[in-house]
């Protein structure tokens, strides 16, 4: 559950700390205070991160022959915020979750098409109404589930102005 919360979180900048990049590779490392707004004490960090980045550094890390200077390609909301790929598929705890919410779904499914075949085969009436509304549990129930594996362990689109 950590995880979930976590994410959403993480996902929610990952927009805005692309933007920044390129907002900071425009004016350039040393004038880093003319692409960024940092007027609350909770950047005190960020700015003494970049002073000491200017002092012992030069502003930049220099990474060698790994990196041109260049930002990669923009991608689109949904691969930047690809969580499956990004994250599930590496972490035993988001992967050993994604996999046991997928086959309750499954099961889900399973027993709503199950209820519908007792329920056709019973000729008491009552047995009929019960073995139809649990079907029909079972199918929102999984539908549902569907709905929340995609936006926990794939993608869920965040936008700072609507919050």
């Amino acid at each position: 559950m950590h995880h979930m919360v976590v994410n959403l979180v993480i996902d929610s900048d990952l927009c805005l700390v692309r933007g920044q990049e390129e907002k900071l590779m425009e004016v350039g490392p040393s004038n880093w205070q003319k692409a960024c707004f940092v007027p609350a004490k909770a950047d005190t960090i960020v700015v003494a991160f970049r002073m000491w980045l200017k002092k012992y550094v030069g502003g930049q890390i220099k990474w060698g022959t790994k990196f041109s200077g260049y930002l990669p390609p923009i991608l689109s909301r949904e691969q930047l915020m690809d969580r499956y790929w990004n994250h599930v598929v590496h972490c035993s705890s988001c992967n050993g979750a994604y996999k046991g919410f997928n086959t309750l779904k499954i099961s889900l499914q399973v027993l709503s098409v199950a209820s519908l075949a007792i329920m056709v085969t019973s000729n008491s009436i009552a047995r009929r109404n019960t073995l139809s509304a649990d079907s029909i549990l079972c199918f929102l129930g999984s539908k549902w589930l569907s709905h929340f594996i995609y936006k926990t362990f794939h993608f869920h689109d965040y936008n700072h102005a609507f919050k």
